[in-house]
């Protein structure tokens, strides 16, 4: 990390006991009412029980290995956001809350009391501290609820890349997007994933997040596979 580069450094919010143990029951709360609603992203792996960064490698190295079993080719496309958590715009966010999982009401108006009015500072070598500024985006990073509401707002992502006829899985802020194809059909796969990340990123910019371009990384099959399991240190031969 370079520690003179402003942009190496996110801020994590040093929230009480008291305001962790609410967060804890509400966001309890949201994830059983979102799981019984059918609700929750389902090929997004983070912040839930079960899923985990194994599950979207497992999803995605199996996908990718089932169409070369039935000779297909493969292209694998790597997404990141830059400071996608402290990007979030709370109105949209509030918006989405309220119309795609039905949380109106008291139930929106206690999200808002929780992402609205916000204020940090930065303090360096206990020596130096900043004056407050509010906080006008983001999910508090550190808080217990934040991730899930980062999750919902994201969740658009999937419907997106889908049209596209490309299979997604996310983790977090990281996005995996694959498309198989006929051997004979690699300049269509290659003419839809172009065309698919200019409308992603006409979507971030709607919705106040932005990719980070120098981390978009594509792969042809045979690299996509070794990429997949170097992160892990698998080893395809045994």
């Amino acid at each position: 990390m370079d520690t003179d580069d402003v942009r190496s450094y996110r801020p994590i919010s040093n929230l009480s006991v008291a305001s962790k143990l609410l967060e804890r029951i509400a966001a309890k709360q949201l994830i059983a009412y979102l799981e019984k609603s059918a609700l929750l992203p389902r090929l997004q792996s983070a912040y839930r029980t079960g899923h985990l960064s194994e599950t979207a490698v497992l999803k995605v190295l199996s996908d990718i290995l089932l169409g070369i079993d039935a000779g297909d080719l493969s292209a694998l496309v790597l997404l990141d956001l830059s400071a996608a958590f402290e990007t979030v715009d709370h109105h949209i966010l509030l918006q989405r809350l309220e119309h795609s999982y039905g949380l109106p009401g008291l139930v929106r108006q206690w999200f808002q009391s929780n992402l609205v009015g916000h204020r940090q500072f930065v303090a360096t070598g206990g020596s130096f501290t900043s004056f407050l500024a509010l906080i006008l985006c983001g999910v508090l990073q550190g808080s217990v609820i934040g991730p899930i509401l980062f999750l919902l707002y994201t969740a658009d992502l999937l419907l997106l890349i889908e049209g596209h006829g490309l299979c997604p899985h996310l983790y977090a802020d990281d996005t995996q997007i694959y498309g198989l194809c006929r051997p004979s059909a690699t300049l269509e796969i290659q003419n839809i994933i172009s065309t698919f990340i200019d409308d992603v990123a006409r979507w971030m910019r709607s919705t106040r997040l932005e990719l980070n371009t120098a981390k978009i990384e594509i792969h042809p099959v045979d690299d996509s596979i070794c990429y997949l399991c170097h992160q892990f240190e698998w080893d395809l031969t045994k």
